[in-house]
């Protein structure tokens, strides 16, 4: 063990079976979304908007940013607030797992076959016990594709 190695503490997330990790640096708060309010012509990956205590937060739903089939199984999601350019966001998720504290040495770039869509979020992965841990890129999560309705 070398007492030198920088790690990093991950919050992690379950969206459509898959473990993410997000740098816990960059989350704001955790919360349970509600009155979710559908803003007209934004991107599938756009839920809506809600107030959280005073600040409007941009709720992106990451099964739709991922093109993952939609959550059917009723319960609630879970959101993670995030700040990017001075704007709130709040990535809707399916869970909220623990926090992790990884060694930046065991971080891989990304596996030849990993899922393109996984790929396009990705800023590495970690191999734990028997599953992938993506690790999210916030900024490129939000770079959303904003097409104008046609």
């Amino acid at each position: 063990m070398h007492d030198h190695t920088d790690f990093t503490d991950f919050v992690t997330l379950t969206t459509a079976g898959q473990m993410f990790g997000l740098p816990i640096a960059r989350v704001q708060d955790v919360f349970k979304p509600t009155r979710i309010t559908r803003v007209p012509l934004a991107g599938a990956e756009i839920a809506g908007v809600l107030n959280l205590r005073g600040r409007i937060v941009t709720v992106i739903d990451m099964r739709s940013r991922l093109d993952l089939h939609s959550r059917g199984d009723g319960r609630a999601p879970m959101a993670i607030g995030i700040e990017a350019k001075g704007e709130s966001f709040g990535l809707l998720v399916d869970a909220v797992g623990e926090v992790l504290k990884l060694p930046d040495s065991d971080r891989e770039p990304n596996p030849i076959n990993l899922d393109r869509r996984l790929a396009a979020v990705s800023a590495g992965v970690y191999r734990l016990d028997g599953q992938l841990l993506v690790v999210l890129d916030v900024d490129k999560v939000l770079d959303l594709r904003f097409e104008a309705a046609a």
